[in-house]
């Protein structure tokens, strides 16, 4: 399979998930429904504001309701919603979520979500609600025993069972490059393609990473140094399956500035510029008589 490079130093090879072409246009609303999760990954980046409790979130916006949902979808013209958390299988939301969302702008707006989940009932469930494509995140202690985990039946009956997208993501973990091998080499069975994603640091899991030897990879950037070395060294090996490496430049860089420009776009007034980084030129006039000036200008134009 050969490689395609991508902008900020992402690059794939063999096809590249559905989820990933809209989100790199900007047009996926990311949809937190909880921050609970029972995985308890050392590595997770997830804020305080959100880790462990009940909250729901649109795009960096706090939901009350569903109109939350609907009108941030609005507003940055999504073409579909990637759901996360936490584990969005830890609660009841995400079914009403994902049937809200079809419901509201039909079929083609595509839904993946990510899970450690090996609930097989509920993952079906999701399925038949309208879910399109799913992305295991396997922690990282059973990545060398795959085999004897109850996520090979679980892959075996989704593949042979739903049309549902199924993949894998994790991060690319310096040090980790034996047992990210022996995961890849057993998962080409059971899923479409592996997304690998540049490890970072945050405000909640720095300690953590420090802990184990980590560095930064730059002073200007929350990338682990190595992080992307080992994702590069992967994505050239010959595994059967598609993989795709995002780095978190494009996170950044890409992504969430095509997901500003795109809210720019739907929210301006036709007086307003739009500029390349998604803000918006409004132009003020300033007057002591404003009131007559402006129905002046309102009779004259």
């Amino acid at each position: 399979m050969k490689l395609k490079e991508m902008e900020k130093g992402s690059v794939f090879k063999g096809e590249l998930p559905e989820g990933c072409k809209h989100c790199a246009r900007g047009s996926k609303m990311v949809l937190l429904v909880t921050g609970k999760c029972e995985g308890g990954c050392w590595y997770c980046p997830l804020s305080k504001k959100k880790r462990n409790k009940s909250v729901v979130y649109a795009d960096e916006k706090r939901v009350e309701d569903k109109e939350d949902i609907l009108n941030e979808a609005r507003s940055i013209g999504a073409s579909g919603t990637g759901i996360t958390g936490g584990d969005p299988l830890a609660t009841e939301k995400t079914f009403k979520f994902i049937r809200l969302l079809k419901e509201e702008f039909g079929e083609d707006h595509h839904i993946h979500l990510y899970t450690q989940s090996t609930d097989k009932e509920h993952i079906l469930e999701l399925g038949e609600a309208g879910l399109d494509e799913i992305r295991f995140h396997p922690p990282v202690r059973k990545w060398e025993k795959m085999e004897e985990t109850s996520y090979t039946s679980l892959l075996r009956d989704l593949r042979d069972k739903t049309e549902l997208d199924v993949g894998i993501e994790i991060p690319s973990i310096p040090g980790k490059k034996e047992e990210t091998v022996h995961l890849f080499e057993w998962l080409s069975d059971f899923v479409e393609f592996v997304n690998i994603n540049e490890l970072e640091f945050s405000s909640t899991n720095t300690k953590k990473l420090q802990k184990r030897g980590y560095e930064h990879k730059s002073d200007v950037s929350s990338a682990v140094k190595g992080s992307e070395e080992l994702a590069r060294e992967l994505i050239h090996m010959d595994f059967d399956v598609s993989l795709h490496y995002c780095s978190l430049a494009f996170k950044d860089g890409v992504q969430l500035t095509n997901r500003i420009k795109r809210r720019a776009e739907n929210t301006a007034r036709e007086s307003d510029i739009v500029t390349e980084e998604g803000t918006l030129i409004r132009g003020v006039i300033e007057a002591e008589n404003a009131e007559e000036l402006y129905e002046d200008l309102r009779e004259k134009y």
